[in-house]
């Protein structure tokens, strides 16, 4: 690959100043002033003459726009871990290297989930829309009640960074953890970090008082957690989701939670997003919060960060640290 001193590059959101200065001083970079999300068409405009894409996990990147993107685009360099709204094999067979920014924002979704573990149980947030409405009327023993969080069960589905982290945390809390993979992790892992395996996911969902998910969404964990394994949760159990909505059939939930099949929910991610269900709207037993697992300054620099150095290399004709696709020279 020829080596490109100043790469132009699209970026289709508005990011954190000091990126977007970053970029400036590096790149002929272009930016989205207006943060509105782009159709296919804008970002097929702004990328004309361009060597690099840098969409978010609110751009589809999928075939369609990807075959119809100008022969200059030869990285598509993601601001942000998840890359299941680019179609990998589209770009692949475009010779369109991928890459993302993994890590950065670990502990920041594992501190929101263990908000939302918190909270739900807790009712914290039925607690809070009560005291702005002014009808609290003080303290009484019978009001508000919730739930202990320490010495129940915690599953966590999805046992990567972000799955860990969650556990670390929920350990202080007094949960008992059982975690599910797809490898199991060495014994003394499991011993240092107290956690159980438990191999199959229907067990674990049984055996759980709250469930966690951490999965990346793709063919194999889409609508993953549907109504049968909904069904065969304890009516007292919460699940709680940062990674992706689709990964939970919304329907199933729903209708779990009008008809009392389950305690609650804590969710940062829907199916549609932004639109949501308004039947979740008006369901007291769940907890919505608006896709922010991801959203701490430090967390979005460092993302940016990352994008910046991964073009920055790709340009100097190496190959960048989080390439997603393999097989570029």
């Amino acid at each position: 690959m020829r080596r490109i001193e100043r790469p132009k590059i699209s970026v289709t959101r508005k990011l954190l100043p000091a990126v977007e200065e970053r970029m400036a001083q590096l790149f002929e970079a272009q930016f989205n002033s207006d943060d509105i999300a782009m159709t296919h068409d804008r970002i097929l405009q702004c990328s004309k003459g361009m060597d690099v894409l840098v969409p978010t996990v609110t751009d589809t990147i999928d075939a369609s726009l990807i075959n119809a993107l100008p022969n200059s685009v030869k990285l598509i360099a993601n601001f942000g871990a998840g890359v299941n709204h680019i179609d990998l094999a589209a770009a692949k067979k475009r010779g369109i290297m991928v890459t993302n920014t993994p890590g950065v924002f670990t502990d920041d979704t594992a501190d929101l989930t263990m908000a939302l573990i918190l909270s739900v149980p807790r009712r914290l947030a039925e607690g809070e829309k009560l005291v702005r409405s002014g009808d609290w009327q003080g303290w009484n023993p019978s009001s508000m009640l919730g739930h202990r969080i320490s010495g129940k069960t915690l599953g966590v589905i999805g046992f990567g960074r972000i799955g860990e982290a969650v556990a670390k945390r929920a350990q202080a809390l007094g949960l008992s953890i059982l975690y599910n993979k797809r490898k199991r992790l060495p014994a003394f892992t499991e011993e240092i970090l107290g956690i159980q395996y438990e191999g199959d996911i229907d067990r674990l969902i049984a055996r759980s008082d709250i469930i966690s998910v951490h999965c990346p969404l793709n063919e194999h964990t889409d609508k993953m957690i549907d109504a049968k394994r909904i069904s065969i949760m304890k009516k007292s159990a919460y699940i709680i989701n940062t990674s992706r909505g689709e990964i939970i059939d919304e329907d199933a939930l729903i209708d779990a939670l009008e008809n009392g099949k389950i305690a609650g929910a804590g969710l940062d991610v829907y199916t549609y997003e932004p639109a949501i269900d308004a039947r979740l709207l008006k369901l007291a037993n769940v907890v919505l919060l608006p896709h922010m697992g991801s959203a701490t300054f430090e967390g979005r620099t460092a993302s940016g960060e990352k994008t910046i150095a991964n073009i920055r290399i790709w340009a100097d004709g190496h190959r960048p640290p989080d390439q997603v696709l393999e097989g570029f020279s």
